[in-house]
């Protein structure tokens, strides 16, 4: 694969406690806790064998091809095209009086199941299909042992259920995505146009039009058709400004009319989308894990799969995307020196070195000789590092990170897409305690006295602990709505047309 050398630079913000929803909507348990539950009497699928089951054997009985008339018809609601596991043509040939026809019908309807399974499971996209930042891939998945044994077992409705992702988050954005396109079948909603910002008090013709536009996602918004700003109407829009994770001020400024005027086929595109992102995850995730919404810019930790601390982040600005991946922080480096990629120095701090003469002297970076005579540079630990006090590693093909920052500011905006591609972190101490609070030696005095001496220190994790870094730009919330991001690196976009491709 293809190596990236992202390391991070500055800025970043003051600390706020932020809610727990959104990191409740990005955990696994729905049904379960952790994973989905195992059923009494559950499909056993035979052991991996060299011989591949034979298919031609597989004979289905009138109740099953029942559940497959159900299930493959019903794909529509798992973001599917409408035809694209349609059973109907292969089930009329398998009741057909015709041998020939019903041979033909039953290998066709063998050829839809797995084909469904195969695209529920692990999506539909193939992996030569990825783009380089997308390193969250699924794993290969061959579905025809589990297909055959369910069938010979009699337990093929059971088997199908298994398929989707067992997460919460796949089963809301499920039931969101029939809502929204409910919407679009009533026509979805009008543009509002383009004008001065709308507040309350205001009594511009467009009010009319805000409030109709708010009642089609928010049932709760009373329509009068009086062309009059009120209250009310000011907190429908606080309400929709933080489903689209917006400064809830209540006014109608150019972002918010932005959001608002997405058409609706486009939030249908989003959801699907993310809908195929939860299918690259593995079946269970582990219940101590770090996730980070790339595209939220917020960090989560989990403790036996529930949410215990959240923290707001500044990830990779478009041309610089933070890549999604997973992998397991092995070890935290207290006091980092930052080691400047080439591609930053050559092309952000020399032309500032020329600019200013002594600028690199005066932010305490330093010139280190190479092999064959070149140089690279690093920046000191201390006060103005840009990877402030604390470093988070884990082995990944990107060069990224979770990273402290000296520079807070960037905290408290609403957009904080910044960074050359690493994660940089409102709370880095706070993590730092909670992934060593069972180490006896790194108590939190004794990292404070580490970060006090200066002196760089690499401390390795008890137990390694899982991070993974997610896109998420639409999820459903404990109240049932569903929320929306932008789309910032354009993937919704690009997966949708990828897979529309196929």
């Amino acid at each position: 694969m293809m190596r990236f050398s992202r390391t991070c630079g500055v800025v970043a913000a003051t600390l706020s406690l932020l809610s727990l929803e959104v990191a409740q909507a990005q955990s696994q348990r729905p049904p379960v806790v952790g994973a989905r539950p195992v059923q009494s009497g559950a499909v056993v699928a035979p052991r991996p064998s060299v011989i591949a089951p034979d298919l031609s054997a597989v004979q289905f009985t009138p109740d099953q091809v029942d559940v497959l008339r159900a299930v493959l018809g019903d794909a529509y609601s798992h973001g599917f095209a409408l035809t694209a596991f349609s059973p109907d043509r292969a089930i009329a040939l398998y009741m057909s009086d015709d041998a020939p026809s019903r041979a033909a019908g039953q290998a066709q309807l063998v050829s839809l199941t797995l084909a469904y399974a195969r695209a529920v499971r692990t999506g539909r996209l193939p992996i030569s299909a990825f783009k380089t930042e997308w390193g969250l891939r699924p794993a290969a998945y061959d579905p025809t042992p589990e297909f055959v044994a369910a069938v010979q077992q009699g337990r093929l409705a059971e088997w199908l259920e298994t398929l989707p992702p067992p997460y919460t988050g796949y089963q809301t954005l499920r039931t969101g995505l029939a809502t929204y396109r409910e919407i679009a079948a009533k026509g979805g909603w009008l543009p509002i146009a383009a004008g001065p910002a709308l507040k309350e008090g205001a009594t511009d013709a467009r009010v009319v039009a805000l409030e109709a536009r708010l009642a089609v996602e928010d049932p709760t918004v009373a329509v009068d058709a009086a062309p009059v700003f009120d209250e009310a109407l000011t907190q429908a829009v606080q309400r929709a400004q933080k489903r689209f994770g917006l400064n809830p001020n209540g006014i109608v400024d150019k972002a918010t009319l932005a959001a608002l005027n997405i058409p609706v086929e486009r939030r249908i595109d989003q959801i699907v989308a993310n809908m195929e992102r939860w299918r690259w995850l593995p079946q269970t995730l582990p219940a101590e894990r770090i996730q980070v919404n790339v595209a939220a810019a917020i960090l989560s930790v989990f403790h036996h799969d529930t949410p215990t601390l959240t923290m707001r982040a500044v990830t990779g600005r478009p041309g610089d995307e933070t890549p999604m991946l997973s992998s397991m922080i092995h070890s935290i480096v207290l006091n980092p020196p930052w080691n400047v990629p080439q591609s930053i120095a050559s092309k952000e701090l020399w032309p500032k070195e020329r600019a200013s003469p002594g600028y690199l002297a005066r932010n305490d970076f330093i010139v280190i000789p190479t092999e064959g005579g070149g140089s690279r540079l690093q920046q000191k630990a201390g006060p103005l590092a840009a990877l402030g006090k604390v470093k988070f590693d884990f082995n990944n093909p990107y060069g990224v990170y979770l990273h402290d920052t000296p520079s807070r500011s960037r905290f408290d905006s609403f957009s904080r897409l910044a960074s050359h591609g690493c994660v940089r972190l409102q709370k880095p101490i706070e993590l730092v305690n909670e992934v060593m609070r069972d180490d006896p030696t790194w108590t939190p005095e004794k990292v404070n006295e580490t970060l006090a001496s200066g002196e760089t220190v690499r401390a390795k994790l008890p137990q390694q602990i899982a991070v993974y870094l997610l896109y998420w730009t639409a999820y459903v919330t404990p109240d049932g709505q569903v929320n929306f991001r932008q789309d910032p690196y354009g993937w919704d976009r690009d997966l949708v047309q990828r897979i529309a491709a196929l």
